[in-house]
């Protein structure tokens, strides 16, 4: 009875102790965590309102009835959508384009970093990190007027070059078929600096004894990248594939909007989700149909980083997220 009596006494003051400590760790974070409530409000008005409104894609609307009175119609907006001489064309290129953007980026980034990490010269390998992650934050706006003043049909730069060694004007904003290479080459040079940076973070932790011991074994320098720096900044690849595997079904709406200037002619090669629901939301006025496409990307993206980390669960377990 008595041994009874003290793991109770022990116990409740154990409680005791971690509520005093949760408490104290609060009121010394407190500062903390008044200075993200802007940033996590921020967060709950842009990704977890929007929320209630993917109801509309199981709806019809009306203004007069709103979100909660417009009558209840199932997968009817999703039938609609799945049959749509678009569909085919938006899905296509929108997975078509974010695997070329994955590979391309993946591949560039990695060979950028390894070419930066050969920098000695602190002043110039500071110039370069800043001229090249300065894309990252120009807006697809500006960024389209700078592709405009190159590919211009009769003053751009390129038209121009052309002209002067005797080859004929191209008209680059009146065939799709120059645009894929277009998009690819703007999106790689918009994000290899960001992504160069990571990665280059990550072969600056590399310890550089692994570097000496391959040197001493007689490791060339590819053999020393293939065998040490790609292995060990593996982790960060996985977490930027997944990352970028999440939104394979959203494209950047800037560049396929704002670069191609928004012209119809392009639209079978610069088509994808995110501009077709700009489109049904400005020219046909159709809410449900565009909450439906949204609906369809958010599911393929969650389904697709759950089956990319299942995948990597399996053959690397210790770099998978969940």
């Amino acid at each position: 009875m008595k041994a009874t009596v003290e793991k109770r006494v022990y116990r409740n003051n154990w409680l005791a102790f971690l509520q005093q400590k949760k408490f104290t760790v609060f009121k010394s974070n407190l500062p903390l965590l008044i200075l993200s409530l802007p940033a996590v409000g921020l967060l709950f008005a842009m990704n977890y309102l929007p929320l209630y409104g993917l109801q509309l894609a199981f709806k019809k609307w009306t203004v007069t009835e709103g979100i909660t009175g417009s009558s209840f119609i199932g997968l009817k907006n999703f039938e609609f959508f799945f049959n749509s001489i678009y569909f085919w064309r938006i899905t296509r290129n929108t997975i078509g384009y974010n695997l070329i953007f994955i590979s391309v980026l993946l591949v560039t980034s990695i060979i950028v970093a390894l070419l930066l990490n050969e920098i000695r010269n602190r002043a110039l390998l500071k110039y370069y990190q800043t001229t090249m992650v300065f894309a990252q934050f120009l807006s697809f706006v500006i960024v389209a007027f700078m592709v405009y003043a190159f590919l211009s049909p009769r003053y751009g730069i390129i038209n121009c070059l052309l002209v002067s060694i005797g080859f004929d004007r191209i008209n680059w904003y009146g065939n799709p078929k120059y645009w894929p290479f277009i998009l690819i080459f703007i999106n790689t040079w918009k994000h290899l600096g960001y992504f160069s940076l990571i990665y280059y973070a990550g072969i600056m932790g590399i310890d550089y004894t692994y570097y000496e011991a391959a040197i001493i074994d007689g490791a060339s320098k590819f053999q020393r990248i293939r065998k040490i720096t790609i292995p060990l900044i593996k982790p960060y690849i996985i977490l930027l594939l997944m990352l970028q595997i999440g939104k394979i079904f959203y494209s950047d709406f800037g560049l396929f909007y704002q670069v191609p200037r928004n012209i119809g002619l392009l639209l079978p090669a610069t088509d994808v989700i995110d501009y077709y629901v700009f489109r049904a939301l400005r020219e046909i006025n159709n809410i449900e149909m565009a909450s439906a496409a949204g609906f369809y990307q958010s599911i393929m993206g969650f389904i697709l980083v759950l089956s990319a980390n299942l995948i990597i669960k399996k053959l690397s377990p210790e770099d998978s997220i969940i």
